[in-house]
């Protein structure tokens, strides 16, 4: 009876809507105009329950949240079996009603040569709801709980998706519902692709893409965006079967003028640094509120629905670290574990270093214990279930910064960030009105700063010649080591140093992902140091002249040259 009584209620109040010709929101809460008011539906949200017809499962979730999850293909490209097709909140319609919020580009596109979806929805006990979609080697959970504006979701899959070579997730709303998202990302207004079909420029120089929503993994718990007296949020779990470390950055967000496309990232293709991971369950939430963030999201009780790769908290392990010496106090340290299943990380306490990572799944680790984002420190440690390894103290050795150097440019920290435009490369493209010039003139030491002195990264095609001015004392015409450390290179870019007269053979190219890195948003490479030992006849008391010209055996424009991003570089007496 309530689902007649709930049918006849929407029909009514569209009908009402038409007559009146209002019942549309703008992004301020007024009515809006035209095709806006189709936007609006207003349903009754009194019960919690599952409900179903021929085209899709209707969850109500009593809690001012009713979605439809799609059961057939309609034959759309845009839309799938599996996909969200409706998420109402508070009377309002928060999907776009002519794509689906879905898994990459809906679940019959997932694998080459597999369209076939199977989604399946059902009551367990009273206060739960299940769905589960599967697509060839992916299954994938939406999960409701009375009372709870949420949808709870879990992705697990043996195989990577091929279609794309990724796993995201993507929420896709009508931008006039929820406007408001991070800048860097707001594609409203631009004036054209200015790199691929991805990177834009404004009116006003400045530039805007998808890739700049980005942040280091272990920096945000949520991502979201918000409208009038409404918040939509996606909020991870522990990001176990990610790839890519702590400090990965990957799209998250993108506004455009139809929609605000909110992205968890559970596997992604750009800028690598490792195997993608399989053979895990990837738990986040969807969360909607009245435009706060939302706080911390309880997943533990999950663990009674069956779902498909769940590891409960009896079965994990932890690692624990008494302390961290060798540390510089300037940087925060952070203790990552990796291997071939999943990945964690945990920060090591400002004061001693002592650090837990607690949660994991047994098996053996690589631990990097990592100075801002630069390994100072790797070794091995197993994790059992029901158990905590004692890790003990941890003596930092491998730190490049420990060196006595006669100079040194930059800090041995795996970041751009202390150089010219370091603070920005995240943010925007190279070529932003806002950066400062990449060919800042020569370098003296002594003189000059990294901020203002020394760009941050350096291409083939821009500033492929950068020189530094340094002085040596008698004493110091000595066998010199010069250290140049980079953080990522694209299309194997490298430097290659000359000091005074004296030429090194070519260094060979690191290995680094093979995406675009420097221009989407991410310096997050393989870090690698290269060295260059000096003989000391070479030498010259008083000014000598060092310059570093960035070569490969690849070619490309302005860029898209090859190139990398600095780490650091610095003079010691040869070892």
């Amino acid at each position: 009876m309530h689902i007649l009584l709930r049918r006849t209620v929407v029909a009514l109040t569209a009908t009402l809507c038409v007559l009146a010709a209002g019942c549309g929101g703008d992004a301020g809460g007024g009515v809006a105009a035209g095709p806006a008011r189709t936007l609006a539906t207003v349903t009754t949200a009194a019960s919690f329950g599952l409900t179903q017809d021929t085209n899709f499962y209707t969850i109500d979730t009593g809690a001012g949240l009713v979605f439809k999850v799609r059961r057939l293909d309609n034959g759309v490209s845009t839309q799938s079996a599996g996909d969200i097709a409706s998420l109402v909140y508070n009377g309002v319609e928060y999907q776009d009603q002519g794509r689906g919020t879905q898994v990459n580009s809906g679940f019959d596109y997932l694998y080459k040569g597999i369209s076939a979806v199977d989604v399946n929805a059902q009551t367990v006990g009273t206060d739960v709801v299940r769905v589960t979609v599967t697509a060839g080697n992916l299954t994938h959970y939406y999960i409701a709980r009375r009372g709870e504006a949420k949808i709870y979701m879990g992705t697990y899959f043996t195989s990577e998706p091929d279609t794309l070579n990724l796993a995201r997730f993507i929420v896709r709303v009508p931008i006039a519902r929820l406007p408001n998202g991070p800048a860097p990302s707001d594609l409203r207004g631009n004036t054209g692709a200015i790199e691929a079909s991805d990177v834009f420029g404004m009116p006003n120089g400045e530039t805007r893409s998808k890739h700049y929503s980005n942040m280091r993994l272990k920096d945000w718990q949520y991502i979201g965006a918000t409208g009038s007296n409404v918040g939509l949020w996606i909020v991870r779990d522990n990001n176990e079967g990610n790839s890519g470390g702590p400090f990965y950055r990957s799209l998250l967000n993108q506004a455009t003028s139809t929609d605000q496309e909110i992205t968890y990232i559970i596997n992604y293709g750009e800028g690598q640094t490792e195997p993608l991971r399989t053979k895990i369950l990837n738990m986040y939430t969807m969360v909607f509120t009245d435009g706060s963030a939302p706080g911390p999201v309880d997943t533990s009780w999950l663990g009674t629905l069956g779902l498909t790769g769940w590891v409960g908290p009896e079965a994990r392990g932890a690692v624990s670290g008494a302390a961290i010496t060798g540390r510089d106090p300037r940087f925060a340290y952070t203790v990552g574990f990796s291997n071939a299943a999943a990945q964690y990380w945990a920060a090591a306490d400002a004061t001693d270093g002592h650090f837990t990572s607690a949660g994991m799944i047994p098996g053996t680790y690589t631990m990097q214990v990592y100075k801002n984002e630069l390994a100072v420190d790797t070794r091995t440690v197993t994790v059992a279930a029901g158990a905590t390894t004692n890790a003990g103290t941890v003596a930092v050795t491998g730190d490049p910064g420990a060196a006595a150097a006669l100079w040194h440019i930059g800090d041995w920290d795996g970041s751009p960030a202390e150089f010219i435009n370091g603070d920005k490369v995240t943010t925007m493209h190279p070529s932003d009105v806002r950066m400062a010039s990449w060919t800042p003139g020569d370098y003296v030491v002594g003189m000059s700063t990294p901020a203002t002195g020394f760009p941050a990264y350096q291409w083939k095609d821009v500033n492929g010649t950068l020189t530094v001015r340094f002085n040596l004392r008698q004493s110091q015409i000595v066998p010199l080591t010069l250290r140049v450390g980079i953080t990522d290179a694209y299309a194997g870019g490298r430097p290659k140093p000359q000091v005074n007269g004296w030429v090194p053979a070519n260094p060979p190219a690191s290995t680094q992902p093979k995406t675009r890195s420097l221009t989407v948003g991410t310096y997050r490479g393989n870090n690698t140091m290269y060295t260059f030992d000096i003989p000391a006849s070479e030498l010259v008391v008083g000014q000598n002249v060092l310059t570093l010209t960035a070569i490969s055996g690849s070619s490309g424009v302005r860029f898209l040259s090859p190139g990398y991003s600095y780490d650091a570089l610095d003079l010691i007496p040869t070892p």
